[in-house]
């Protein structure tokens, strides 16, 4: 079986990766830097340099592929939309012309809104175009990442987190390797085809006062959390230097689920993963807060990849 896994630096896709590696597969990687793939990564997997945007090269990149793993590249233009796109297409051409025999897409909850979400309307758009095409393909609706904490370590050491979510409505957080796993498991998995949609869940839901009620415990910090005003997040975005299309992209992803938005999958024992926020914490998130910030704040921390896409470092 030949298995090509897109974004394999990521946080979800270096796990993949690490995944098929364990169960006896080559994976062919499909990234724009294959330098960044760590020394004893790349002799175990066949590198193709490629840009997800570019059509052309991703159809050359996944000749005679039988599974493919595909995450939209986080998109940093003035238009994230037409961004999202724009990695549809090359999606939708390499499966028709390749004939690729299934998709696992990393998508997100809120996807099947399919409007109104800011950026996770991309992700939406990459789903239906996938169903369009009659491969078989699973849908992975995840959750809020850990790893979006990550992007807000000047806020954690400050104490304060900022969102315009209500503070006490619970949602589904997820470790991005237990994602990972999810999607391993479907890659390799003889016993399913059609259409498929998996959410990932995560343990449990949590609101964000358990969040910060959490991280403080783990990282033996005082961190709060306060609800702001879309308003005070937009100026706050595009302060940053976030065009205006980008600032109702991000804005949406949070305004778009926030009133009476119920995801299409339910919890059940087969959407809920182990790895609970309080162990990813302690384990990766404490010693990256303790760490003395040497640089100056990026504006990209500002703004979480959708709840299903890949975050920086892909």
């Amino acid at each position: 079986m030949q298995i090509a896994v897109t974004t394999p630096t990521g946080n979800v896709g270096r796990h993949v990766v690490a995944t098929l590696l364990r169960a006896g597969i080559r994976p062919r990687v499909l990234l724009r830097e294959p330098d960044r793939l760590a020394p004893d990564i790349r002799e175990e997997v066949d590198a193709v340099r490629v840009d997800q945007y570019d059509a052309d090269a991703v159809v050359a990149a996944t000749k005679a592929v039988d599974a493919l793993f595909w995450v939209d590249p986080t998109t940093g233009g003035e238009d994230p939309l037409a961004d999202y796109a724009r990695a549809t297409e090359s999606v939708v051409r390499a499966v028709t012309a390749n004939r690729i025999g299934r998709v696992v897409f990393q998508s997100s909850v809120g996807a099947e809104k399919r409007h109104g979400a800011g950026e996770i309307d991309g992700l939406a758009h990459t789903e239906t175009a996938l169903d369009d095409t009659g491969v078989d393909v699973t849908h992975l609706r995840c959750g809020y990442f850990f790893t979006n904490l990550e992007l807000q370590l000047d806020a954690l050491r400050a104490g304060l987190l900022q969102v315009i979510l209500p503070l006490d409505r619970p949602m589904a957080w997820v470790a991005p390797r237990d994602i990972a796993e999810v999607a391993a498991t479907r890659l390799l998995s003889p016993d399913w085809s059609g259409r498929h949609v998996q959410a990932v869940h995560g343990p449990t839901d949590l609101t964000w006062r358990q969040v910060a009620e959490i991280l403080t415990a783990a990282t033996g910090r005082r961190i709060d959390v306060e609800r702001v005003t879309d308003d005070a997040m937009r100026d706050l975005l595009h302060r940053a230097g976030m065009t205006d299309a980008l600032v109702e992209a991000v804005l949406g992803m949070s305004t778009g689920l926030r009133e009476n938005f119920e995801p299409e999958q339910p919890r059940t024992v087969r959407t809920t993963t182990p790895t609970t926020l309080a162990a990813w914490a302690h384990d990766h998130l404490k010693h990256r807060i303790d760490e003395t910030a040497d640089a100056p704040a990026d504006p990209a921390a500002l703004r979480p990849a959708a709840r299903g896409g890949e975050d920086p470092g892909r």
